[in-house]
């Protein structure tokens, strides 16, 4: 038996003053009165379990904002753009002169049935971040399959700096190879100068250290070798170590399938502090000391 059913018994059936049971019971003699009226007023319904949900919300946003919020998710989905909460915010800031936060817009997302739950997929909090404090300090690359029009398969290689999200380098080749690799970094670095490091996933174009030492080293490998530079993998089953790379990937693909119209967006890769990605390449302190340093490139024309 509830505490609340008690109470107005003690009052109502027993006769006893609200005072009284208010000292009994260890609640306060307000509280008694309420349950009492709600009672007389209410007969057995005062019994049940009120909800605790505020009759307002002032700070919730009205019924247009979301109504909008809903039409850019359908709209950037149908042109195959990112319609994530963050890209809905900026054409919400942008173009429509409304500022709701991007948790905001997440909540609604969810609530309204648009987002799909992923039970098993990690919460983004037990990821660790990190990221490069100079440009050229770590350069990230992968590549991706597209299919073109005509249904000839394609891949697409890309080279990012890991600081500044800046594209090093993008090309298409009918199939990605380990020489292929060695020239487009070769070309990156004559562009933008020897990295201290890579960062790249266990490809063999890449590297051949889960080869079981078969064939030694590639033509990637042999190149990062005479160049002194630190060449880093993820682990395998990890390819959020190498997610800036990955993430532009998604946006090359997104831009591909369906180009940005004029007024649109360009925030398909954002830098981590939002500047664009060729100002944050020597947009920091650390960047235009660094891009002060001389540059001593090797050549890289005559190794294998």
């Amino acid at each position: 038996m509830s505490k609340a059913r008690v109470v107005i018994a003690a009052v109502v059936v027993e006769g006893r003053t609200q005072a009284e049971v208010a000292r009994s019971y260890g609640v306060s003699k307000g509280w008694v009165s309420k349950l009492v009226a709600r009672y007389r007023a209410e007969g057995e319904a005062a019994f049940e379990p009120r909800s605790r949900r505020p009759h307002t919300s002032p700070t919730a946003i009205d019924a247009d904002t979301v109504e909008l919020i809903v039409r850019l998710r359908k709209e950037l989905s149908d042109q195959g753009l990112d319609a994530g909460p963050e890209t809905i915010a900026w054409h919400l800031a942008h173009h429509h002169a409304r500022t709701v936060s991007r948790a905001t817009i997440s909540r609604y997302l969810t609530r309204l049935g648009l987002v799909v739950p992923e039970p098993k997929k990690r919460p983004r909090s037990s990821y660790i971040r990190f990221e490069a404090e100079l440009p050229n300090e770590t350069w990230q690359a992968d590549f991706t399959h597209y299919r073109l029009a005509g249904g000839t398969e394609a891949e697409i290689l890309s080279w990012l700096d890991d600081h500044s999200r800046y594209a090093l380098s993008v090309s298409a080749h009918a199939r990605v190879t380990g020489p292929i690799v060695r020239d487009t970094f070769r070309q990156a670095v004559r562009a933008h100068g020897v990295p201290a490091s890579t960062l790249t996933d266990n490809g063999m174009v890449f590297t051949t250290r889960l080869a079981g030492g078969r064939g030694g080293r590639n033509a990637f490998e042999h190149e990062l070798r005479r160049l002194h530079v630190q060449q880093k993998n993820s682990t395998p089953n990890h390819p959020t170590t190498c997610g800036k790379v990955e993430r532009f990937q998604c946006a090359t693909r997104r831009m591909v399938v369906s180009p940005v119209q004029p007024g649109g967006t360009r925030r398909e890769v954002p830098g981590s502090d939002g500047l664009p990605s060729a100002e944050r390449l020597m947009g920091t302190r650390a960047g235009q000391e660094h891009a002060r340093k001389p540059q001593a490139v090797p050549s890289v024309d005559g190794a294998r």
